[in-house]
């Protein structure tokens, strides 16, 4: 049993053992779960939409167990639990920053998610920041940035070309000034792994700064803040084996200390008087609490930390060795169907994590996914998995053109602009991946055994 040393907790709070990796899954959270189908029967539901949310570890579980029953508020209690829960809240924020390699000045602030990382990095941006992103990226890096001057980048068809085309961008903008790059470390559409190191290196050569989203990279592949020479690093813990409501923003202080706080409120502030003309007088916390106003999620920041040891226990590289193995499963699997057809930015031969989408000629995505849920038991997401220009570009539309996330716009048969997403990841047993394959070509080939009809915007069996 490994334990955590140097808290208040070390008598009490034990992890649960390391997880075998290597050739074995890890064990998750609803491995064992049956699910109707309506073809009559049941079968044990094939968990394949890891990027949007990755089940919980059992490691995690078992620690989240452990220690929910000694849970207290942290910061200032003056109680055994209080103080007992303070210590492992900050050991979690060293669990962290000794995870993403964090150089020794940098911050981490733990947040809601990924989403609520780049909106708190919008919200310290230094007046007159310019915002570089490709249209490639999720809305979560996409939108946030408020008032500030965005340029968008169109998608590139190759990583040099993506090096290429930023630093064009950077070397023309005006005013020169401070710049902001905001990048996927791998895209939650195709899986392709970005040139990260390259495209920081870029940045940085034009005196901007990179922020990283790592909501798709962490859960497959190792992310050292200092190898890369990113800035900042965003990641959600539901994607990493933690679905517990947090995330992490963490990289350079000094945008943070110079800034508002994000949310204003206890925690956040270190002393607040009266003044005589009856306003407040505030100082603001420098620390990485100036940014976590309010009660922290503390069992979500736990259970972040306990993914980060299970995943960094289990080790990284038997972890992608398994998840290549089963990436070529599909990618062949599928290859093997005429009328599927995957979508892919930089071309078969590029190195991705396990998230791969496609589209199947005759078939409406969504349609196509309700008939793998309802006839096979098998769980993906359709739509257009809230990165709409991506897709978009992808599926050779205008890149302009609208459309609802996860919503059909056409009826079952007929030709929509969305796509099918199947995911995978260290929970992901072979039989899940097999069965996937199996389906498609049933489908495929002879059609689905039941009736759908649309209701409230998604495809669903017909009763």
């Amino acid at each position: 049993m490994s334990t955590y040393p140097n808290t208040a907790a070390t008598d009490i709070v034990t992890a649960a053992a390391a997880d075998p990796a290597c050739a074995e899954p890890l064990p998750v959270l609803g491995r064992d779960v049956t699910v109707p189908l309506v073809t009559g029967g049941e079968v044990t539901y094939a968990a394949l939409d890891y990027a949007a949310s990755a089940p919980a570890l059992q490691r995690v579980w078992d620690d989240v167990a452990a220690y929910a029953p000694y849970y207290g508020s942290v910061h200032r209690g003056a109680g055994y639990l209080s103080q007992l829960s303070t210590d492992l809240f900050e050991q979690s924020r060293a669990t962290v920053a000794g995870f993403l390699d964090c150089r020794p000045s940098d911050q981490v602030i733990f947040t809601r998610s990924t989403t609520d990382s780049l909106n708190l990095l919008a919200a310290v941006l230094p007046a007159d920041c310019q915002v570089f992103v490709f249209e490639t990226e999720h809305h979560a890096s996409l939108l946030p940035w408020g008032d500030a001057q965005v340029t968008y980048l169109n998608a590139p068809r190759t990583p040099a070309q993506a090096v290429e085309t930023l630093e064009r961008a950077l070397a023309e903008r005006e005013p020169w000034g401070p710049a902001l790059v905001c990048v996927t470390g791998a895209s939650n559409v195709t899986g392709e792994l970005w040139p990260v190191k390259e495209l920081a290196a870029a940045a940085h050569a034009h005196g901007a700064r990179i922020v990283l989203d790592a909501a798709q990279l962490a859960p497959h592949h190792p992310v050292s803040v200092q190898e890369l020479d990113v800035d900042w690093v965003a990641f959600s813990g539901h994607k990493l084996y933690a679905p517990f409501g947090s995330g992490v923003l963490a990289g350079r202080a000094d945008w943070l200390q110079q800034a508002e706080p994000y949310l204003a409120g206890g925690g956040a502030s270190r002393k607040v008087a009266r003044r005589a003309d009856g306003g407040v007088d505030v100082e603001w916390h420098t620390t990485a609490a100036r940014h976590e106003a309010g009660s922290p999620n503390v069992i979500g920041v736990y259970s972040i930390a306990s993914a980060c040891k299970a995943l960094t226990e289990a080790g990284f590289e038997d972890l992608v060795a398994r998840e290549r193995h089963l990436i070529a499963k599909v990618r062949e699997g599928l290859a093997e169907v005429p009328a599927v057809r995957i979508l892919s930015l930089f071309g078969d031969d590029a190195p991705r994590v396990g998230v791969i989408s496609f589209v199947v000629d005759g078939w409406n995505s969504s349609h196509f996914a309700a008939a793998l849920s309802a006839e096979y038991g098998i769980g993906v997401r359709d739509g257009l998995f809230c990165a709409h220009p991506l897709v978009r570009t992808l599926l050779g539309s205008e890149p302009q053109a609208q459309g609802e996330c996860g919503a059909p716009e056409a009826a079952p048969g007929e030709r929509s602009l969305n796509a099918i997403r199947v995911s995978f990841g260290a929970g992901t047993p072979d039989e899940h991946v097999d069965r996937f394959v199996g389906a498609v070509r049933e489908l495929v080939a002879d059609g689905a055994k039941w009736q759908y009809r649309t209701e409230e915007g998604r495809c669903v069996p017909a009763v």
